[in-house]
C-alpha cells in the first residue's frame, strides 16, 4: 500500500517527523474525531457495513483529515492514492484514475485522497464525476474551506460532507503523552510552558507535535524550559484566519452580532481576533459604520458620528494607535440603545419605489419658477411649514394616486422614544388637515 512517504521514495528507515512517527496505526487510536469514528458514528457504521461512499473531509489543519483517510483505506482494504490539489494537474489525475481502472479491472478498489481538494477549478473537479460514480474511485477530499461555497454542487451531491473539529486541549495532552511515550523521556518544560504549547497549537495537533520536537531537540533533560524561555526559543503560531475566506466572514458575523446583542466584552474579543489575524482595520471601521446605522440608528444619532469619527481617526494615526479609537467605537455600539427602524424604513421604501415607478411628486410642492408653469399648478395651495405654530402643514408629500405610507416605525429606544411621540403629534396634525379639508 503507497502513502505520501513511500509515494516520494522515502524508505522505512528515512528521516521522518514526530507527527508522522505519531500516525495512528488504526481509527479508533485517532483523538478528537468521536463524533465520526466512535460507536455509531458516521466513518464507523460505513465500514461495519463495508459501504464505504465518497466523503468530503471539512476542518481546520492539524486534526487529522489526511490520518483518517489513510486508517479508511486501511479497514476497507483499497489501495491508497494520495494526491495533492497545490502539485496535481489534469496529467496527474488521468494517470491516478488508470491505475484506478486497472485495479477495479482485476476485482480491487482505490482509495483516492485529495489533499486541498477545493483548489482544484470546477472544469477539474467535474472530471473526477465518471470516476466516482462508477466506482473506480472512492474519493476522500480534504478541505480547510467550507465545501458549499468551494466545491461544485455535482461533486458535492456525490459525496458526504463530514466535519473535522479543531482539537481541545484534553486531545492535545494526550498527543503530548504519546509524544513523551515514544521519545521515552518526558518534555523537558515546566507546567507553565507545557500548557502555553498547547495554547500555542491552538487545536492544531500537527503543529502541537512539530513544536515539541522542537523542545525535545532544544532542551536536555537536565534542564525544564521555563515559560519565558519556551517563548524566546520557539516561534508563536499565527491565528488560523483567511481574509479572504469563510473565517473572515464567520468573525465578521460574531462580531456583528455580538454588537447586536449588546455584549461589549464578546465584540471586543471579535474584534481583536480580528486584528490579531491581521484584519485590515479599516474594513471593520466600514463595517461599525454600517452596523450603527443598521442596528442602532436613531436611538443613539451620536454612534454614527462616533463610528465616522474613529474610522477618520484611524486613517490620520494608523496602527497600532489607531485600533484603539475603533475599540471605542465597538464598545459604544453594544452598549448604545438598539433600533433598526431607519433599516427597515429603507428597505421598505426602497421596495415602494421599485414598485411605483416614475410617478411625479404632487404639483402643490414643486417649485414654479417660470410663469407658464405657475399657470399648470406648480406650487398651487403649497404652506410654508415655518410659518405654522406648529411648524408642521401637515400636507401630502407623496405623488398624486399614491396613498400616504408609514416606512418609518421607531421602536422607543434612547431617542426614538422622543421620535415617535414627536411623529404622532405629525401624524395628529395630518389627521385634522384631512378632516377639514
Amino acid at each position: 500500500m503507497s502513502d505520501l512517504f513511500a509515494a516520494s521514495g522515502l524508505a522505512d528507515s528515512a528521516p521522518r517527523p514526530l507527527a508522522d512517527r505519531l500516525r495512528p496505526a488504526k481509527l479508533a487510536e485517532v483523538v478528537g474525531q468521536d463524533h465520526l469514528i466512535g460507536k455509531g458514528a458516521p466513518l464507523s457504521r460505513m465500514l461495519e457495513t463495508g459501504r464505504l461512499s465518497s466523503i468530503i473531509l471539512w476542518g481546520p489543519p492539524g486534526v487529522g483529515k489526511t490520518t483518517i483517510a489513510r486508517l479508511l483505506a486501511t479497514e476497507s482494504k483499497l489501495e491508497f492514492e494520495a494526491i495533492s490539489a497545490i502539485f496535481s494537474g489534469v496529467k496527474d489525475l488521468r494517470t491516478v484514475f488508470e491505475k484506478a481502472e486497472a485495479r477495479r479491472s482485476v476485482g480491487n478498489g482505490t482509495l483516492l485522497f485529495v489533499d486541498e481538494i477545493h483548489r482544484f477549478n470546477r472544469a477539474q473537479q467535474d472530471g473526477f464525476l465518471p470516476h466516482v460514480e462508477s466506482g473506480a474511485v472512492t474519493l476522500v477530499g480534504a478541505t480547510t474551506e467550507n465545501p458549499s461555497f468551494e466545491l461544485n454542487g455535482a461533486l458535492l451531491s456525490r459525496c458526504a460532507v463530514l466535519t473535522l473539529r479543531r482539537l481541545e486541549p484534553h486531545d492535545m495532552e494526550t498527543l503530548l503523552l504519546r509524544a513523551e511515550a515514544l521519545e521515552k523521556r518526558q518534555l523537558p518544560v515546566e507546567r507553565r510552558a507545557r500548557q502555553a504549547m498547547i495554547d500555542m497549537a491552538d487545536g492544531d495537533g500537527r503543529y502541537l507535535l512539530n513544536l515539541a520536537e522542537q523542545v525535545f531537540t532544544l532542551a536536555d533533560d537536565t534542564v525544564s524550559l521555563s515559560l519565558e524561555a519556551l517563548s524566546a526559543a520557539v516561534q508563536r503560531r499565527a491565528p488560523a484566519y483567511d481574509k479572504d475566506r469563510e473565517e473572515h466572514y464567520n468573525l465578521i458575523s460574531a462580531l456583528h452580532k455580538s454588537i447586536r446583542g449588546s455584549d461589549p466584552d464578546a465584540a471586543l474579543y471579535w474584534f481583536s481576533r480580528m486584528i490579531e489575524g491581521g484584519e485590515d482595520p479599516l474594513f471593520l471601521a466600514r463595517r461599525l459604520v454600517r452596523m450603527a446605522s443598521e442596528d442602532i440608528g436613531l436611538a443613539d444619532p451620536t454612534a454614527l458620528m462616533i463610528c465616522g469619527e474613529a474610522a477618520r481617526t484611524y486613517e490620520r494615526l494608523g496602527s497600532p494607535e489607531g485600533e484603539l479609537a475603533l475599540a471605542h467605537a465597538v464598545i459604544h455600539l453594544a452598549t448604545a440603545p438598539k433600533s433598526n427602524a431607519a433599516y427597515l424604513a429603507y428597505k421598505a421604501a426602497r421596495r415602494a419605489a421599485a414598485e411605483t415607478g416614475s410617478r411625479m411628486p404632487p404639483k402643490h410642492i414643486l417649485n414654479s419658477p417660470t410663469a407658464m408653469m405657475k399657470d399648470q399648478g406648480y406650487g398651487e395651495g403649497y404652506q410654508y411649514d415655518h410659518d405654522l405654530e406648529s411648524g408642521v402643514s401637515g400636507q401630502d408629500y407623496f405623488p398624486d394616486g399614491m396613498s400616504g405610507q408609514t416606512f418609518y416605525a421607531p421602536k422607543g429606544q434612547g431617542r426614538e422614544r422622543q421620535i415617535a411621540e414627536r411623529l404622532k403629534e405629525i401624524a395628529d396634525i395630518r389627521a385634522n388637515r384631512k378632516r377639514k379639508s
